[in-house]
């Protein structure tokens, strides 16, 4: 039977983590929930075999079903009906056995009927999903819009909705209009109160939105007449259950087919104010978005699993001149920078998951009690690591995952082009990875700032001091010089105090930053497992060295001209 956990042993690597002992600690509060709750584990053993027993039952599910039903899904797609979406049928049966199998609500409270799991199990879970199928692996994803709904709304809220997402309601986040898509500031969907009936009422027109006929609707509206910012936008809660949105049509995209993404027409819908007004856009969606772009990353890292595997299998069987093509250096490499991309995102995907977990449960544990000192230090660590690696890691994995479905189709030559092979649709499914929940290029707006402030040099800086086995010393070294040369390059940009250039260049350093702290991390799981990982972190840090190298050069033979413009002398 296939199983995609099973057959991963890199999943099983970063579920067994050290820092899971800290998250698991904290995520049952010291294991008091076991008093409460006759599942709850009583202790890191415990914790760590109902992880390992739920991530085997997600691989069987992705493996012995949802992958199998991703051609036919791709093929079909959504309909609407009475402006009503109509699932695919495999799209139906995805929901259905997910849904029977306990993986919806994996990282809410016991209390509300959810696993209380990790965001580390959950983005793992998403992973397994998107490697089987990306389409599917945003309807289950979403299920995360529940964390804002638990972090923001009140308690009548979470008692109503969030069972419901645990018993496998779906859910969408409605952000972006025509005239509203990556400058959220624009968003002009009306919410005005209605006094009588004690709710506010929703209208106006929404487009681009993933899932967007779910049960359950976190909804981005202006609430406050005359405004024109994002000082002027609420989040709301609607419900499927009391009308008022239409689907009026399904965007016929390139790829993520089973994903339906619906233009929707609110016309006096009924709904809930979540959380404070006026901080829809300035603190929920901000939250809302980078939960959605870690689950992106995930999604990313398990399209470039699916290639990997499509890449490596078909090299190994098709035969070219008396021999496999996998034995031709140039389709080797191919399929060993393929691996080495591969595991480099997922190595940032889990690290980056580890500072979410253990940041936003410190958060959960503030509103219970007042943090001792060094919990509160340890909050301010995380919370500013998961900032800055979030963007980071999106830009990178997203890239990753375009370049690596790119390099599967080369492989299997004019094949590759056809549809009877899965590269083909992984290929479409790819390319949005990098475009939605905020562009590569919008991931450098956010990631600029920690280089220019050091964040990533100080936590490149603390990598390397971590402890290594000898013969993994020269690849540190490389590392080390790498260091220096992106050191160099910040302090060349940042000293002209030309922000336009600054700008410019932005993307350059951010990479920059991102070959090595991607080239550290799989070091680091090299020196835990160096079986798995010996080969990618060769190859990794040898291809990061020369885009490094690269960048250098690009920038090195950059100037000023008087008139402001940028030149390459």
């Amino acid at each position: 039977m296939a199983n995609f956990y099973l057959d991963n042993p890199s999943l099983k690597h970063h579920l067994n983590h050290p820092l899971m002992k800290r998250i698991a600690e904290l995520k049952e509060r010291n294991y008091t929930d076991s008093q409460k709750f006759d599942y709850a584990p009583v202790d890191f053993e415990d914790a760590m075999d109902s992880y390992e027993k739920v991530m085997e039952i997600a691989g069987e599910v992705c493996g012995e079903i949802i992958a199998p039903n991703a051609e036919g899904v791709d093929a079909q797609g959504p309909r609407v009906e009475n402006n009503r979406v109509v699932y695919a049928a495999g799209t139906k049966e995805n929901l259905n056995v997910t849904t029977q199998a306990g993986l919806m609500g994996l990282s809410m409270p016991r209390r509300y009927n959810g696993l209380n799991f990790p965001m580390v199990t959950f983005i793992m879970a998403s992973e397994l999903t998107s490697r089987a199928d990306a389409g599917f692996g945003n309807l289950w994803a979403l299920q995360d819009c529940a964390e804002t709904l638990y972090e923001f709304g009140n308690e009548e809220q979470r008692q109503a909705f969030i069972p419901r997402v645990c018993a496998g309601a779906t859910m969408s986040m409605d952000l972006t209009e025509p005239d509203a898509g990556s400058d959220l500031q624009s968003v002009m969907l009306k919410a005005t109160y209605d006094e009588q009936e004690d709710c506010w009422r929703l209208n106006g027109v929404k487009r681009f939105i993933t899932n967007g006929d779910s049960d359950i609707h976190l909804v981005l509206a202006r609430s406050e007449e005359g405004t024109k910012d994002g000082r002027g936008l609420s989040m709301f809660i609607y419900d499927k259950r009391d009308g008022g949105v239409d689907v009026r049509r399904i965007e016929n995209k390139m790829g993520i087919k089973g994903s339906p993404t619906c233009e929707l027409t609110y016309k006096n819908a009924k709904a809930q104010l979540c959380g404070q007004r006026k901080l829809g856009l300035i603190r929920y969606v901000m939250s809302l978005m980078n939960g959605a772009r870690l689950g992106i990353m995930a999604q990313a890292t398990g399209i470039s699993e699916a290639a990997y595997r499509e890449a490596l299998s078909y090299a190994q069987e098709r035969k070219q001149f008396g021999k496999a093509i996998i034995e031709f250096p140039a389709v080797y490499e191919m399929i060993a920078n393929i691996k080495a991309k591969l595991d480099a995102s997922r190595t940032i995907l889990y690290e980056t998951s580890r500072f979410v977990d253990i940041y936003k449960t410190l958060e959960d544990i503030e509103k219970e009690r007042k943090l001792e000192p060094e919990e509160k230090a340890e909050l301010k660590k995380y919370k500013k690591l998961a900032d800055a690696f979030t963007p980071l890691g999106k830009a990178m994995n997203t890239e990753y995952a375009n370049q690596n479905t790119y390099d599967c189709i080369q492989i299997h030559g004019g094949s590759g082009f056809m549809k009877d092979y899965a590269c083909e649709r992984l290929y479409r499914d790819a390319r949005i990875t990098n475009i939605y929940e905020g562009t590569t290029q919008l991931q450098v707006v956010a990631a600029i700032r920690h280089v220019l402030t050091g964040t990533y040099i100080a936590q490149i800086k603390e990598y390397q001091e971590a402890q290594l086995n000898p013969e993994l010393e020269s690849l540190k070294s490389v590392l080390i010089k790498m260091t220096e040369v992106y050191e160099r390059l910040v302090s060349q940009v940042a000293d002209t105090k030309d922000n336009d250039y600054i700008d410019f260049q932005a993307r350059r350093l951010v990479e920059c930053a991102g070959h090595i702290i991607l080239g550290y991390l799989l070091l680091s799981d090299t020196n835990r497992n160096p079986e798995e990982f010996r080969t990618s972190v060769e190859v990794y840090i040898n291809y990061g060295k020369a885009e490094v190298n690269k960048i250098a050069d690009f920038i090195d033979n950059f100037c000023i001209d008087s008139l402001g413009f940028y030149k390459q002398v």
